[in-house]
């Protein structure tokens, strides 16, 4: 049984990483380890770390799009530098990127967005200045987003950890 908890606290720390890393599942991931130790445990004692997990799975998705929302109309960006940010993404991750001798897709998640909203606006709005500030804008707002997600998956591990190890080792 003790495994098993290392184990699914070794799934969490994976789930903390996908907070910040695109294509990594993260706070979802968190709150299914918590679920496998309940089941496993009858729910014994795991009420306040399942309902913390839930509340962040639903912060994050919230979070997710209403930062990059912020980002996008407070720097002055149209659904153009939105798109361009999302095919920049996807590029940075799966695109050239990857094919560089350092960074590789993490590099490209960084770089990617960035450069994909600037592409969207310059090409919407023919104004490279406006284009940078939106792409910026878009860019913060998603930095900020996987801020506050880290934060929520860090507290799910860590009140499934303060709630748990006491009962794991009889404390």
């Amino acid at each position: 049984m003790v495994a098993l908890y290392w184990i699914l606290v070794l799934l969490m720390g994976v789930g903390i990483l996908g907070a910040v890393l695109p294509g990594v599942p993260g706070v979802g991931l968190i709150a299914v380890a918590i679920a496998v130790w309940g089941a496993f445990n009858g729910f014994s004692g795991i009420t306040l770390p399942l309902v913390v997990a839930i509340v962040s799975l639903l912060l994050c998705t919230g979070v997710d799009f209403l930062a990059t929302y912020w980002g996008a109309k407070r720097f002055g960006a149209s659904r153009w530098g939105v798109i361009g940010a999302f095919v920049g993404l996807l590029l940075g991750i799966f695109g050239l990127l990857p094919a560089l001798p350092f960074g590789g897709p993490l590099l490209g998640a960084i770089i990617g967005p960035l450069v994909g909203a600037i592409v969207g606006e310059f090409l919407y709005r023919k104004d490279f200045k406006v284009a940078l500030k939106a792409g910026l804008g878009i860019f913060v707002g998603n930095v900020v987003g996987q801020l506050v997600q880290l934060v929520l998956a860090i507290a799910s591990t860590v009140v499934f950890l303060i709630t748990t190890l006491p009962q794991l080792y009889g404390g």
